[in-house]
């Protein structure tokens, strides 16, 4: 074998180690009612296995980017106007909200979305319907559901709407986990808990990453946690990524440190600047 048909061989080896992200944006552009710009210039990535921070603060564009990923966008009149989104390397651009729930994307919307007039254990059995049609994947449709939240077993026939804030948030995830979903995408799932019920959250969804090699995608105003249990993080503001870089990096970002986490020094250069010209310091 010559040398150079040795380094084609040694080119295409790398070629199929680099593995293809879960999902990835390439500089994509959001409008909304085809004249509204929600997004501007986003690329970003999920690998296989890994969680991924999404920060920024309100109306920066997160939960527009976890709609267009999971089609759920597409019902409320928003579209990529430009860019491309890929899952698994395949364009699924614009692609409707049933298409990508199967294709193992599974959205937990901002705000608990339970049913609250159903039991808990309807709520769960509402996870259960895909397409408009019940499906089964194992013996015992709810295990994985109560594997990780044992609580909701106990509750099974309350309504939802009487269940606290904290039992509705482990209802909505144990409901996504019964999809059996390859991507879960999260938005504010830490709004309107109390501290320790945000770490019990967040550790079971640490739990569930690794045990089911679940790749997740979290949307969250809290930076501190979210970035603690994050492989990779992305900061936005005014519908553009400003920072990335992997989340042990960022939470020792002086920008990070200060306008999200509160734990800047004293002499810090950023302490009197207002928070909306971040922008114009990160350059």
């Amino acid at each position: 074998m010559t040398a150079s048909e040795r380094e084609a061989v040694s080119a295409d080896a790398s070629a199929e180690d680099e593995e293809t992200p879960v999902v990835e944006l390439d500089n994509v552009e959001i409008v909304y009612d085809r004249h509204f710009l929600a997004v501007q210039g986003v690329s970003m990535a999920a690998e296989e296995g890994d969680i991924v921070a999404l920060l920024g603060p309100n109306g920066a564009g997160k939960s527009t980017i976890l709609k267009m990923i999971s089609g759920i966008g597409r019902t409320e009149r928003g579209e990529v106007s430009r860019g491309r989104v890929f899952y698994d390397g395949e364009d699924v651009t614009n692609n409707g909200a049933n298409e990508m729930v199967d294709r193992g994307v599974t959205h937990i919307l901002e705000g608990r979305r339970v049913f609250e007039d159903l039991t808990v254990e309807e709520n769960l059995r509402c996870g259960l319907y895909r397409g408009g049609r019940r499906f089964r994947f194992e013996e015992d449709d709810y295990e994985i559901a109560f594997e990780y939240f044992p609580q909701l077993e106990e509750i099974l026939d309350l309504k939802a709407g009487y269940a606290s804030g904290g039992q509705q948030q482990m209802l909505v995830i144990a409901r996504a986990l019964i999809h059996r979903p390859r991507l879960l995408l999260l938005d504010e799932p830490s709004l309107g808990l109390a501290p320790k019920l945000v770490e019990d959250i967040f550790e079971t969804l640490v739990e569930i990453n690794r045990q089911e090699d679940i790749t997740m995608i979290i949307a969250d105003q809290n930076a501190q946690r979210t970035l603690d249990i994050a492989d990779y993080g992305y900061v936005m503001e005014n519908g553009q990524i400003e920072l990335n870089d992997p989340a042990d990096v960022l939470l020792n970002r002086e920008e990070i440190k200060e306008f999200y986490l509160g734990t800047s020094g004293e002499g810090s250069r950023y302490t009197d600047i207002r928070h909306y010209k971040i922008r114009k310091r990160w350059t």
